[in-house]
């Protein structure tokens, strides 16, 4: 491979945009090629980066017509969630490096596919990442790193809760938005995958699902608005997860970690709380009471953030330090800091909250993966059908 590092970008709508941004960040890379069966929405991308000063990359309507006419070491897939495992299978048989934005799929058997094709394509020095960007936020990688060296002691509990809003117009916007073929699910898959990455990066594997799913505040949709669930994992923890579009105007994401040792708050991605007993201070049998936060000094363990959005209609930071390890990967030779294992893992879970749901019983997380449910036809609960 030569030194510059060929990309191309399939799907260009606003999220191959935030990847058009994150990836000019660096100059080891130039995105060749875009992919797009809307023409128009290419050429509009490629107007964009052209005026951004970068060389206007080839549109073409397929990856086949790209391959063929372009020289590309990595592809972005930013299409609509059913398409990525096609996609991604044919990238990966061209020997090309892939980058899937989040959820990876919305079938779990169709992942589990192209978790087997990445792990024969890596033993050829072939990279395959899942978007999880915020695993690379500079709160999130503190208390996992708090996690992995056991400040925290035993894990005991969670919450972790994505309550957004998202107005009946933009469901209305795409007819595969709220769709369970394309979108897989509602705002458990859609909105909140990434907070469930998150609880399974801290917490671990989980072994039991019990859920609940409704359709409250939205109309025209198949999937649910709102779902909650509670989770047991392999190492006794137990939590909470809840995930809705119908919180209006929008309130924050929220991931609380509780342990024997210590305790941490992550708020729309900055460390709100911290207190490890490792680090001293007051301590007391009935408690603190939220009190001896000692978030700034764990913070500044770790660097401050080096980018700030050029332009206020995209905000690729932390895709920019997801493609830093991602291009450090394909550099150095190794995996990149998310696997595609890493990513069934998080649609596992969210199946499971389906499954769970439309059966309304608890289900193991071991016989969702093992494909036990693969045949059910998950249903939204609680489907609110009256004019809203």
């Amino acid at each position: 491979m030569s030194d510059s590092l060929n990309v191309a970008i399939t799907g260009c709508g606003v999220i191959g945009r935030t990847h058009a941004v994150a990836i000019h960040e660096f100059p080891e890379a130039s995105i060749v090629a875009l992919v797009d069966v809307i023409p128009d929405a290419a050429e509009a991308l490629a107007d964009f980066i052209e005026k951004s000063g970068r060389p206007r990359p080839s549109v073409f309507t397929s990856l086949e017509d790209a391959f063929a006419a372009t020289d590309i070491h990595l592809v972005a897939l930013a299409t609509p969630s059913g398409l990525h495992i096609r996609q991604g299978l044919e990238v990966l048989a061209a020997g090309k490096h892939v980058v899937i934005e989040k959820p990876l799929d919305v079938d779990l058997g169709r992942a589990q596919e192209i978790e087997a094709a990445a792990a024969e394509a890596a033993r050829r020095g072939v990279v395959a990442s899942v978007i999880s960007q915020h695993r690379f936020d500079r709160s999130s990688v503190a208390v996992a790193d708090a996690v992995a060296t056991g400040r925290f002691g035993r894990l005991t509990s969670a919450i972790a809760s994505v309550a957004w809003w998202r107005g009946q117009g933009y469901y209305d916007s795409g007819d595969w938005r709220g769709t369970w073929t394309m979108d897989g699910g509602g705002a458990l898959m859609n909105q909140g995958v990434h907070t469930v990455d998150l609880l399974l990066w801290f917490m671990g594997r989980p072994v039991e699902i019990h859920a609940h799913t409704a359709r409250l505040a939205h109309e025209r949709i198949e999937v649910e608005d709102t779902a909650v669930a509670t989770v047991t994992f392999e190492n006794g923890g137990l939590a909470v997860l809840h995930a809705t579009t119908a919180a209006y105007p929008g309130l924050t994401v929220r991931v609380q970690l509780m342990g024997s040792e210590g305790s941490a708050v992550v708020d729309n991605d900055q460390l709100q709380y911290f207190h490890s007993k490792d680090a001293g201070g007051d301590s007391a049998d009935m408690g603190l009471q939220g009190g001896g936060n000692q978030a700034d000094a764990e913070l500044a363990k770790y660097p401050e953030e080096d980018y700030e959005a050029k332009d206020p209609t995209v905000y690729p930071a932390g895709h920019i330090r997801q493609y830093r390890d991602i291009f450090g990967a394909i550099a150095e030779g190794r995996q990149p800091g998310v696997k595609v294992s890493d990513a069934v893992n998080a649609l596992a879970t969210v199946r499971a909250v389906y499954v769970s749901a439309t059966l309304n019983e608890a289900v193991l997380f071991d016989d969702v993966l093992a494909g036990k449910y693969n045949d059910l036809e998950v249903r939204t609960g609680g489907t609110r059908t009256e004019s809203i």
